[in-house]
């Protein structure tokens, strides 16, 4: 695979005089033949590349054909999507201007853009301007066939626009007066509750999806329009970001919806939709933050050339991108991802694009470059002809409507009248340099074993970056693979599972003939009992594919099984209960043992009435089987209750298989699992801890009542008892964080007011939303609860999640953010015609501010507490707070003679970062304004004097 990012793709403010500055990239999107592609910026501008210059060096030595083909300048706002149509005639454009944009080729249209020194090498003329949303339009897609143009905004609609010509005119007048009839609005889609972020087409046409701030992907009908399915289980705690781009998967299987979560939104994942069902029981688990965009490749790939096009013969590969600058590469067929792309980027992803061919994949990012994949054929092999894909779609048996009277298509361009000469890139005749392995490229290994891939990029003034290959282990499949050698001991390379935080499955051991490492499961999410499907080989007409990296047909690895032994020895290194299948169960309620207290007392709980918290906190239920999924890995812990007295029973499971197993005296009644632990509450009142191999961690922990909630996070163990005492522990080094402590503090005398989620951060720090619309945590060093964010401010803090676009970009870097969210949502409504008193809004921005900053060190939030101090000194200069800024200034400088290990009393860092350095930003804003700019260069010329000293 080859890599490159060209310096000369921007977007720039042409009425600067620093060009030097590139402006946000928000989309991309390549010609159906491959020679161009669009970008839209925050220059509010469209600009088409031409691609032979970004995949082969000669071309953009020598300027032939020139880089930028055009630049279009219609809009009067960023423009956030591009998209051309299918038939490569038009390119549609949306924008923070409310407006979509048609664009058509006009050959007369050439020469000097106006306002600028650039030149159109080829001519785009608009062809229809598309009034209809109220708001920013975030996305467009165009149909199967350009039949529709779908568009989303943050007016909360979706519009649907016919996309055929009325008679046999090729090209339309752009304004309403001319009687044109094409692209008319056909539909006003309004069952959205939040702003509309994606949308992708069925490659079928039988459907449309849409994704939403609502925290829901939506499934739209195309024959009335009505809704088919809405889903929102793994949306429920995603962030805000953006863009929520999904994609729809080639063989018309599947939807991979962006912004989803687990583990309560600790766990950034994109959930795999499945059609028909519309549930989502799989997921891709491994990027650090929120995922922004999904792109599937246009091709359906084959497991095995050798056999036909049938759903037990596909798979699909998609693309991801995530706010943690990150791109990673999936095949469905495999168990791992193909490509890890980190730091490519300086901040997160925008869109993604994939050429026509399939084998090459764009990227941009809100820091206004482009990065290129390039694969060679062998590293995505089995790609299915067009026609056998065409074929199989053709299996789910759906017609769309005739057109009205009088439309048609429009034609693609004829072969004599090309736009400008580059040719497709996967069809070109001066094909890219291949990288070698000394060279920092990509490949296979020696033997065709997989290379997962770590790309670094190297600032430097070259226009192309360096870099750097990571082997690591091989990965079975669907199809046989030769043995590869392991990597060499002295390596220091890293696995995808230390890259992007996935934790390989446990499973049984198998003979030294296999390989060394042996996946049990996909790094797809939750129960892949419900997600593996078999199919006998005369099922040609079934439309269902399979997304798995197990050989279900027998050509896999053998289950280890105790009548293949000849005796009661193993043979074998085994595992406890590894002989038993997984075996679902259904969910029922049990009636309560003799030994529970009676919960119909009048305070609704066990406890008597004359308790503090009588009734406060629920009685966790009892009932037949309970499961959590394992963070950083697609294991599952099971906890199984019987009805008949049966002892009770914990399970370790990877896919299928038992990985361990233990019996407790007691009913299970909740758990946890990180990939250091897992934790069982019992209903007797105690704890039981476990490794990820089923050693008990801990000796058996007796709290005297039931856990009412239990969390984990890494190696920090978190329990709030029925009785409302907190109890927190360090499981690696197997000590309490803090004393057990009592939330009757915080609950209060409102006998209302409850617990509605108890978390712990993995620094430690418990995290304890309540029903009143606030959050608290226990600061241990302070011995007592503190408050980490409170509905309060958002009736007039204007750094308040969610008040201000500008915090919604930022909503998905952090904890604390995600709590601002929560409390916005269940909180009441802000009444904004409310009487306030004078200074009231800068009074709660500041007091906002300031308590995010503490709640961002008490959580451990590096990012979210250095952007706290930003808009914090933003808001200190805005209001011309002298007194207070001068006290930050003093705060984050320190004693002017400081010096390390010398005085104890003061610490030169905060959450990581150096408090002089803050001092820079801080000091930064203060001198752009008009009150502070003399408290600004005054502690800038100490700070700089300071500096001078220290070195």
């Amino acid at each position: 695979m080859k890599f490159t990012k060209p310096s000369w793709v921007v977007h720039t403010d042409s009425s600067s005089k620093d060009q030097s500055k590139h402006l946000s990239i928000f989309s991309c999107h390549v010609h159906p033949d491959g020679s161009r592609i669009a970008t839209g910026g925050l220059d509010a501008k469209v600009r088409i590349w031409s691609t032979k210059p970004i995949l082969s060096p000669g071309s953009e030595l020598v300027g032939r054909p020139p880089k930028l083909l055009c630049t279009l300048a219609m809009h009067t706002g960023p423009v956030l999507t591009v998209r051309w149509a299918h038939s490569g005639r038009w390119l549609a454009s949306g924008s923070d201007d409310a407006i979509i944009m048609i664009w058509d080729l006009d050959p007369t249209a050439r020469g000097k853009v106006w306002g600028s020194d650039e030149i159109n090498v080829e001519g785009w003329k608009p062809l229809k301007r598309l009034p209809g949303h109220e708001s920013d339009v975030t996305d467009v897609a165009w149909s199967p066939g350009d039949r529709y143009l779908a568009s989303v905004g943050l007016d909360s609609q979706v519009l649907i626009w016919c996309g055929f010509t009325l008679g046999k005119s090729r090209l339309c007048e752009p304004f309403p007066s001319s009687g044109c009839r094409t692209l008319e609005r056909l539909r006003r889609l309004d069952k959205h509750q939040g702003f509309v972020k994606g949308v992708c087409w069925d490659p079928v046409g039988e459907f449309l999806a849409t994704q939403s701030d609502d925290r829901s992907v939506k499934v739209w009908r195309t024959t009335d329009w009505e809704l088919e399915a809405e889903i929102k289980k793994p949306f429920e705690d995603s962030p805000g970001t953006f863009f929520r781009r999904l994609s729809w998967s080639p063989d018309g299987a599947h939807i991979t919806a962006s912004n989803a979560t687990n583990n309560k939104g600790y766990v950034f994942i994109a959930a795999v939709i499945a059609r028909n069902t519309w549930t989502s029981e799989i997921s891709l688990v491994g990027h650090e933050n929120t995922v922004e965009v999904a792109a599937y490749n246009p091709h359906i790939f084959l497991r095995d050339s050798s056999n036909p096009v049938v759903a037990s013969n596909i798979c699909s590969v998609v693309a991801l991108g995530a706010d943690d600058r990150s791109v990673s590469v999936w095949q469905t067929k495999s168990a791992r991802p193909l490509v890890v792309a980190k730091d490519v980027f300086e901040r997160q992803i925008m869109d993604l694009s994939w050429s026509s061919d399939g084998l090459t994949l764009y990227a941009v990012s809100s820091d206004g470059t482009m990065a290129v994949f390039h694969f060679e054929t062998s590293e995505l092999e089995g790609i299915a002809p067009p026609l056998a894909q065409e074929q199989y779609l053709m299996k789910f048996g759906f017609t769309p409507p005739p057109l009205p009277s009088g439309f048609s298509h429009i034609q693609p361009l004829p072969t004599d009248s090309r736009m400008t000469p580059p040719p497709s890139p996967g069809r070109a005749s001066v094909a890219p340099p291949t990288l070698h392995a000394h060279d920092g490229g990509f490949g296979l290994t020696n033997g065709g074993g997989e290379v997962v891939n770590k790309l670094v990029a190297k600032r430097s003034n070259k226009k192309r970056v360096q870099l750097s290959t990571v082997p690591s282990a091989t990965i079975p499949s669907a199809t046989k693979q030769p043995h590869v050698p392991s990597a060499s001991p002295q390596t220091n390379g890293r696995s995808f599972h230390e890259i992007a935080g996935i934790i390989p499955s446990r499973s049984v051991l198998s003979s030294t003939a296999e390989s060394s490492t042996s996946f049990g499961r996909s790094a797809m999410q939750d129960d892949m009992t419900n997600s593996l499907y078999s199919f006998p080989d005369d099922a040609d007409m079934s439309t269902e594919v399979t997304i798995n990296s197990i050989d279900t047909q027998g050509k896999g690895k053998r289950k280890l099984n105790a009548t293949d032994l000849p005796d009661d020895r193993p043979s074998k290194a085994r595992t406890l209960g590894g002989d038993r299948m997984r075996e679902a169960g259904p969910i029922r309620e049990l009636a309560a043992p003799l030994n529970v207290p009676n919960t119909s007392t009048p305070s609704g709980s066990g406890w008597p009435s004359e308790h503090a918290l009588a009734g406060r906190l629920p009685w966790p239920a009892l009932v037949t089987y309970l499961k959590v999924t394992v963070d950083g890995s697609e294991d599952v812990l099971e906890g199984r209750n019987s009805e008949d007295g049966s002892p009770s029973e914990v399970i370790y499971t990877s896919g299928k298989q038992t990985q361990w197993l233990d019996y407790v005296p007691s009913p299970v009644v909740g758990m946890t699992a990180t990939n250091s632990f897992s934790a069982v509450g019992l209903q007797d009142g105690s704890v039981h801890v476990y490794s990820p191999t089923g050693r008990r961690l801990m000796p058996s922990i007796s709290l005297g009542d039931p856990c009412s909630q239990i969390s984990g996070a890494k190696n920090c163990l978190l329990v709030l008892t029925v009785s409302g005492q907190l109890y927190a522990w360090n499981v690696k080094q197997q000590k309490a964080l803090f004393p057990p402590t009592s939330i009757h503090p915080i609950l209060g005398a409102t006998p209302n007011v409850t617990v509605s989620s108890a978390t712990i951060r993995p620094n430690g720090a418990p995290v304890i939303r309540l029903t009143s619309n606030v959050v608290y945590s226990y600061d241990a060093s302070l011995y007592s609860w503190t408050k980490v964010t409170d509905g309060w401010f958002s009736e007039g803090s204007d750094a308040w999640q969610g008040r201000q676009r500008a915090n919604t970009q930022f909503a998905g870097r952090g904890i604390v953010s995600s709590l601002e969210s929560y409390v916005t949502e269940v909180g009441p409504p802000v009444d904004s015609e409310k009487e306030r008193p004078a200074w009231w809004n800068a009074a709660l921005t500041l007091g906002h501010l300031e308590t995010r900053l503490h709640a961002a060190n008490s959580l451990d939030s590096p990012q979210e507490y250095k952007h706290a101090l930003v808009l914090y000194a933003k808001k200190i200069a805005d209001e011309g707070f002298r007194a207070k800024g001068e006290e930050l200034v003093k705060e984050l400088f320190g004693p002017t003679y400081w010096r390390p290990g010398r005085d104890d009393s003061w610490s030169s860092t905060v959450m990581g970062f150096s408090k002089r350095d803050l001092l820079r930003d801080v000091l930064n804003i203060f001198a752009r304004s008009k009150t502070l700019t003399k408290l600004a260069l005054d502690w800038q010329d100490t700070l700089k004097r300071a500096t001078t000293d220290d070195c």
